[in-house]
Parts: structure tokens; sequence; C-alpha cells
């Protein structure tokens, strides 16, 4: 029996999703819960591996369970074992066929960023931060250069083991939402610290350090050295994973931080 959980966590408690000798990952707190519940190991595939410090409000990941249980059982029974910082939010039986990973057509990412002279208390590790105000326009003006299927050399972290830099952006969006600046970025798949390097980089266009056609440029240049640093990772959040709804997965609950007023 194959089973889907959608999961949200908050990722400054964890050090990414991946497992980790330590047990410090998300995906190590998630299968000791599991193995609790059903009382046998259980192995878990997630649709995307976020970075230390990085969150969730719609991971989805999957197994193959060796007990049946029925799907709020799943919940429950998952919570009760689970660290506090993450929570199983659904459960569904899916096809044998269906891959948290590979089924997935698209992922979802949002970074929140506060552009303000005093740096987040209470939003402390759930924004990131800036120490001016952005131009949203300029930023929005950049971002749009990068949608389509390009090589993302430039934005790819040297560690990144993907085989391919090519990636489809299929969407970009940069919007004021209150205090904050709300990044919304959609695509087939995301190199590793991708978004955090293309955020970086607008934060520079945003401040004026650079002009919006610097994006274009970076692309073209398929040189990583030539980008800004590496924006840090507090902001970021993996708000979405669309699939066939062949497979019919529950819609995520609502994120008020996430979500158009």
């Amino acid at each position: 029996m194959r089973i889907a959980l959608g999961l949200e966590y908050d990722g400054a408690a964890f050090c990414g999703w991946q497992t980790q000798p330590g047990g410090c990952g998300v995906q190590d707190h998630l299968e000791r819960a599991l193995a609790k519940f059903v009382a046998s190991p259980v192995e878990t595939t997630a649709a995307g591996r976020t970075d230390a410090g990085v969150h969730a409000s719609a991971q989805v990941v999957h197994f193959d369970s060796p007990v049946e249980r029925d799907e709020n059982s799943w919940v429950r029974g998952t919570n009760s074992h689970l660290d506090e910082s993450a929570r199983v939010l659904w459960a569904r039986t899916v096809p044998g066929d269906f891959h948290a990973r590979f089924s997935a057509l698209s992922r979802t990412y949002r970074y929140l960023l506060l552009d303000d002279p005093v740096a987040p208390a209470i939003l402390r590790r759930r924004v990131g931060w800036y120490h001016k105000a952005l131009d949203v326009a300029a930023m929005q003006e950049g971002a749009r250069t990068l949608l389509g299927e390009h090589d993302f050399s430039a934005f790819r972290d040297a560690q990144c083991q993907a085989k391919s830099p090519v990636r489809q952006l299929q969407a970009v969006e940069v919007e004021r939402r209150g205090v904050l600046v709300v990044f919304t970025f959609r695509a087939n798949a995301f190199l590793h610290h991708m978004i955090r390097n293309v955020v970086g980089s607008l934060v520079y266009v945003g401040a004026g350090k650079q002009a919006p056609a610097w994006m274009g440029e970076l692309l073209a240049s398929k040189d990583r050295r030539l980008a800004a640093p590496t924006f840090m990772p507090d902001g970021l959040y993996l708000a979405g994973v669309e699939y066939d709804r062949a497979f019919g997965l529950p819609q995520f609950r609502a994120q008020a931080l996430l979500e158009a007023p």
C-alpha cells in the first residue's frame, strides 16, 4: 500500500529535509515517527529536498506501508510521535506508480523578505531581511527575463548534483504585501540554491546596485561568480507541489503568511 502525506514544517528546527548521520533532517524525524506508529522501518521520498533553514507549507512525501491504517489514523498517529515543528496535514492512499518527486508537474516556492532598517524579531527565521526599502518594480522587471527554459548555471550552487542546469521557470512574481516583499517562483524543478541565488541578485537590482537588465546578462553568462551571494534561507518556503488531478491529493490548508490578503 503506497501512502502520500502532506506536511508542513519550520525549517529552522531541522538541518534540511534529507536524512543526515546525526538524525537532524525532517526525513529522519518523520521516518522515526512513522516507524513508531507502525512498529516497522519506513523509508520516505519527498517532492523537494529543502535545505537547512528552509520551511515548507506544502511538502509531499510518499512511502510504502507494511500495514493498513485509515487515512485519518496516519495523520493523528504520526503526529503523536513527530517533533512539534513538523506536522502531517493529510494522508491519501495512492496508486503504486505515484512518486512524490517524479510525478510532480511543478513546484512553487515563495520567499518572504522584510526590507526595513530594523531586523525582524517576531518574524526572525520566518522571513529574510534587507536593511533598506527595495524597488519592487525594478525587481519584477529583472525577474521577467528569467521566464522560460534556460541554462541556470549562473544561479547554481557549486555543490549542485543535478545532471543538467536547464530548468523551465514557468512563473515568477515580485510584489509587495504589507511590510513584506514576496517573491513567487514556479518551475518544473529547481537547482540547488537556485532560488536563493536569484533572490540575492534581485535584491541587488532592487537596491539600485544593478539595472534590471543585469539579470538577463547573468543568465546568458552562465557564470555563478558574477551573480550576487546566496541569500539567507530564512524566508524561503516550499509553498506548493502540483500533480495530476487523477491522484486526488487534497489542497493544503491556508497559510496566512503565504496567501494573498
